[in-house]
């Protein structure tokens, strides 16, 4: 199994764990362990580390696996996009759009927008005939 393959599938049990109640739970009940124990440790500038160190590294790495995983669930979902472009009566020139650069896809949504008001326009004629 090659690392990107591992990574892919460590990222996604990661991401999937982070987000259940019991994970949140358990994170809650360590900052209040960490908590309690200021007094024992008079609230020193150690005890305080601990915390700002912890949270830090785990938000640094939790950075790489969230992203890694949303953008696994990006290309899949644009790629069952392009799928149901390809076999609808839609027109294949959306198919990989997202490779656009920023002018080219405002410049794409405009043109969109301006089809969608004249949709709406020839609805709102129909419905007023009827």
């Amino acid at each position: 199994m090659n690392s990107g393959h591992f990574f892919s599938r460590f990222a996604t049990a990661v991401a999937e764990l982070s987000g259940k109640p019991v994970t949140f739970v358990m994170a809650v009940s360590l900052v209040l362990v960490w908590a309690a124990s200021g007094p024992v440790f008079s609230f020193s500038e150690t005890w305080q580390l601990v915390i700002n160190t912890g949270t830090t590294i785990i938000t640094f790495l939790m950075v790489f696996v969230l992203q890694n995983s949303q953008n696994r669930d990006g290309k899949a979902l644009q790629a069952k996009l392009d799928e149901l472009i390809l076999t609808s009566q839609a027109q294949n020139k959306f198919v990989g759009i997202e490779k656009l650069d920023e002018k080219q896809l405002r410049e794409m949504s405009r043109k969109l927008a301006e089809k969608a008001e004249c949709v709406g326009d020839v609805a709102d004629e129909k419905a007023e005939s009827a």
